[in-house]
């Protein structure tokens, strides 16, 4: 880990990251265009799609400064039996399980709203339920991945890893959203 911060290091860090994923989130928008007929048949999934990787990105956040921070502290081990790890991987999920089911009525709520219900809220909360526990998993493995790469390449893990977790869970967020709904609706 570096002891000392320079303009030089901080780019030689995150430049390369930043224009990786910013090639990445040009996928990102590219999946989403392919489904914009499914978009606008139900646009209770286009309220859903942003709430949906938002959410997503936001417990793989939360995460990665939990792993961050135990990594900074020693008390991150990388090994079966971390509690630190599991623990943490499993409280995500939990939230995901917890909150995606409330992310599915907000968006049924809102296009109920402004007149626009086309799905049920049961079909709508599954969507969002099914999605939310993939994406959570998706989140666990990708911040465990980032936080082990940041420590193998000596990169503090505070300036990698939610960069990558955040954009990672919007990519893959879409994917898994329409996957879901090819299986749901």
């Amino acid at each position: 880990m570096p002891t000392q911060w320079t303009v030089r290091a901080i780019m030689r860090a995150m430049l390369p990251v930043l224009l990786v994923l910013t090639v990445v989130e040009i996928g990102s928008g590219l999946v989403l265009g392919s489904f914009e007929s499914t978009l606008l048949r139900y646009p209770t999934l286009l309220a859903l799609v942003p709430v949906t990787i938002g959410t997503a990105g936001n417990l793989g956040s939360i995460l990665a400064a939990r792993l961050s921070t135990a990594f900074h502290l020693g008390t991150l081990s990388f090994g079966r039996e971390d509690d630190v790890l599991g623990g943490n991987a499993v409280a995500t999920v939990a939230l995901a399980v917890t909150i995606f089911p409330l992310v599915g009525v907000g968006a049924w709520t809102l296009t109920w709203l402004v007149g626009g219900t086309e799905l049920g809220l049961p079909t709508v909360v599954l969507v969002s339920l099914m999605s939310g526990i993939a994406l959570a998993f998706i989140a666990v493995f990708v911040t465990l991945v980032a936080t082990y790469a940041a420590y193998r390449f000596e990169l503090d893990p505070d300036d990698v890893v939610i960069p990558v977790v955040t954009n990672a869970c919007d990519v893959l967020g879409v994917i898994v959203l329409f996957v879901v709904v090819r299986i749901v609706v």
